[in-house]
């Protein structure tokens, strides 16, 4: 066994200096004389031609980037034990966090290696379950996933929405549950939606249909909502709001579940809305203003006994839960019933006739119970720093579930008892892991300019701090999202050959409130990549690794965040893994949805001012011909209708234009995905595979499975 091992490492030393040698030749990409003009300063964009997504032209540059990229995989020795290691690891089942709906529970399951979850419902706890809906039925290859579903009141019908090859594009329909049989109802081009249910119908968002051949990269504008009535056509559904005044604004229905008040809100960002209101008793009744403009985050949290639960930023960054009595709508006379604390309110649940308030303290969860008039009634013991999710439980019901997970602990549902204020193990993980065998630690480190920032640390124990360990270090940054313990098994191989697993929780999250959010936007954006690089310098300072050794990573925003240091600091990284990144940030805003994120980042039509600080740090623009940049993989999908697949696209050519290197620079373009969410389990493998493949390779590791 001895000897086997040190042929095997000698074959794959071997074999990464084979690779090493081997210069890629990478397609060449066209180049075209297109300049825009912002206030006076001439920008070139010669790759704007990728940016059409259904020319043949583009299809050909797909094929071949393609092309080179799977066969510069291919060579990677250890990738397809790899691909065994990860097959084998997802290979257990994975339970949601059940609910109950009219006496009965429901939940989802995946046996293990099933492209989708299976919704199935349960009569009681003990009794057999009956499959619902199998997504693995919508089509051959698992690229249909559920997106949303919703019962009606009286439990009669199951509304759900579709999404196709991974759009944000979804079809609702609605099935019959007393038959079993789908009906006739059909539902497109809704996105962003929910399902709101209200008597024998429901409200839903859509959007006009798009121009055929641009659905998946259009500006989405006039965002309307609908009632649909079970039974008739699409064509045939009430137009119940709609603003011809604000193209770029959207616009969600939530129905309270006592069927009584109709709820829209309204956004014109990712940040702040406004809310109407309508009472449902009274049909000829009118919408009335619960909450104007757009500087702070309304959201409604139910209806009981003639009062509305809010939790709201309101004069509270770190949020507050407020009482509305509905004879006085004016927020002076709204009533605080959980006042704001040092640590943000990130949900509330009422469950039992007791508020449960999950709260966030140094990015980790921490549960409460309290009475509705906001008097604290216990905590709920976890069993560990972690993240809860998945609360579930019913006003009339003392029965209540959760899933607790964190970077160690895979994820388990407890059943809580909310009267007594009891946790019971419902189902735990079956996943191939030993938590004692590795460690978690948080750390807090100086950014540029002094701030303190925390970071999570994950290794196996016996690591030795002697800046010699291969890392891959996380983050985000954006969007008032915080980043939160959570267990992932596509981990666990490099986690398993000595590499270090970090996350950084950097400003422009949500982990300190708002005040912690707006710190890293717009003209404060910066703020984010300082976090980043800090963090970096820390891991190399305090001898977890080095730059020769350190890989970094991110998607979407996070995907910008990659993009941004790598240009800024390429000496301080030896591999980059941008994934589905914001990576033009001169044109982003005019696809899709993208406008409505100028909160965050601002716009660059809107001054010069604010042009020259987007095309600053913009990664796109920040690239320079003749640096030495790391080993880079992009990665994208064609389906991608958020963040559309033109910004890798862009980013990659330029970037391989670039780099003076001899460090690859590869695009992996995934075909019938989109920006992550229900992607099949079949090609989360195969995208795991070619990352970490390429992660391990590139940090000089020979790791064995």
């Amino acid at each position: 066994m001895k000897r086997f091992g040190i042929f095997s490492v000698s074959l794959l030393l071997a074999a990464n200096l084979f690779i090493s040698a081997q210069k890629i030749s990478y397609p060449i990409t066209e180049k075209e004389k297109v300049v825009d003009t912002y206030f006076g300063v001439e920008v070139n964009e010669p790759y704007r031609w990728l940016e059409n997504d259904t020319s043949k032209a583009t299809a050909n540059w797909v094929t071949a980037q393609t092309k080179v990229t799977s066969e510069y995989l291919s060579q990677i020795p250890f990738r397809n034990d790899l691909k065994k290691k990860l097959t084998k690891l997802m290979n257990y089942p994975k339970y949601g966090a059940p609910f109950k709906k009219n006496g009965k529970y429901y939940f989802f399951k995946n046996n293990g290696l099933q492209n989708q979850s299976v919704f199935y419902e349960q009569a009681d706890l003990t009794s057999d379950p009956n499959i619902i809906l199998d997504p693995n039925t919508f089509s051959t290859d698992g690229t249909v996933a559920l997106a949303s579903l919703a019962f009606s009141k009286n439990g009669n019908y199951l509304g759900y929405a579709i999404s196709r090859s991974g759009s944000d594009w979804n079809e609702i329909f609605v099935l019959d549950m007393q038959t079993r049989q789908l009906l006739t109802d059909h539902i497109k081009w809704s996105k962003s939606s929910q399902i709101a249910w209200h008597g024998n119908g429901f409200y839903y968002s859509a959007f006009d249909a798009p121009e055929a051949g641009k659905e998946y990269s259009t500006k989405n504008e006039y965002q309307k909502i609908y009632y649909h009535a079970i039974g008739q056509p699409q064509s045939a559904d009430e137009l119940v709001y709609e603003d011809k005044l604000h193209a770029l604004r959207e616009c969600y229905a939530q129905v309270t579940d006592d069927e009584k008040i109709l709820i829209i809100s309204i956004t014109e960002t990712t940040t702040g809305n406004s809310l109407l209101m309508k009472d449902l008793t009274q049909p000829s009744s009118n919408f009335i203003e619960l909450a104007k403009g757009f500087d702070n985050d309304y959201s409604v949290i139910d209806h009981l006994h003639g009062k509305l639960y809010l939790l709201t930023n309101w004069k509270a960054p770190k949020k507050r839960l407020m009482e509305i009595d509905l004879t006085q709508l004016s927020n002076e006379n709204w009533k605080e019933i959980l006042p704001e604390t040092d640590n943000v309110l990130e949900s509330v649940t009422i469950i039992g006739k007791k508020i449960i308030a999950n709260y966030l303290k140094d990015a980790t969860n921490h549960l409460y119970g309290y009475d509705l008039a906001g008097k604290k009634l216990y905590e709920v013991q976890l069993p560990a720093l972690g993240t809860v999710s998945g609360i579930s439980g019913e006003h009339k019901d003392t029965e209540a579930f959760y899933m607790f997970t964190a970077y160690t602990f895979p994820a388990t549902i407890y059943r809580f008892d909310t009267n007594e204020n009891r946790s019971e193990l419902f189902h735990s993980s079956d996943v191939a892991f030993k938590p004692s065998d590795y460690v978690s630690e948080q750390v807090f480190y100086a950014s540029k300019d002094g701030t303190k920032v925390p970071m999570s640390i994950i290794y196996k124990k016996g690591m030795k701090k002697n800046g010699k360990n291969p890392l891959l270090l996380y983050g985000y940054g954006g969007f008032n999202i915080s980043l939160k313990p959570s267990f992932n098994v596509s981990r666990i191989p490099f986690l398993e050959n000595g590499g270090i697993y970090v996350v950084a929780n950097l400003r422009g999250g949500g982990e300190y409130g708002e005040a912690w959010h707006v710190a890293g936007t717009k003209m404060k954006k910066q703020n984010v990549f300082d976090d980043f690089i800090a963090a970096a310098e820390y891991l190399i300072a305090q001898v977890y690794t080095s730059s020769r050794k350190l890989a970094i990573d991110g998607g979407s925003n996070g995907g910008l965040l990659v993009g941004a240091c790598l240009a800024q600091r390429p000496d301080l990284y030896a591999v980059a893994i941008p994934e589905v990144g914001v990576l033009d940030m001169l044109r982003y805003h005019k696809f899709t949805i993208g406008w409505s994120w100028t909160s965050d980042y601002g716009n660059s039509e809107e001054s010069k001012e604010m042009f020259e600080y987007l095309k600053a740090y913009s990664p796109l623009h920040s690239l320079k011909a003749g640096v030495n940049y790391p080993a880079t993989l992009v990665m994208t999908g064609d389906h991608d209708d958020r963040v559309v697949p033109a910004h890798s696209f862009k980013f990659a050519a330029t970037l391989q234009a670039a780099n003076k290197s001899a460090k690859p620079t590869l695009i992996r373009i995934d075909s019938k995905a989109g920006h992550g969410a229900g992607k099949p389990t079949a090609k989360v493998i195969d995208a795991q595979t070619d990352m970490w493949s390429f992660v391990m390779w590139n940090l000089g590791m020979t790791p064995t499975f």
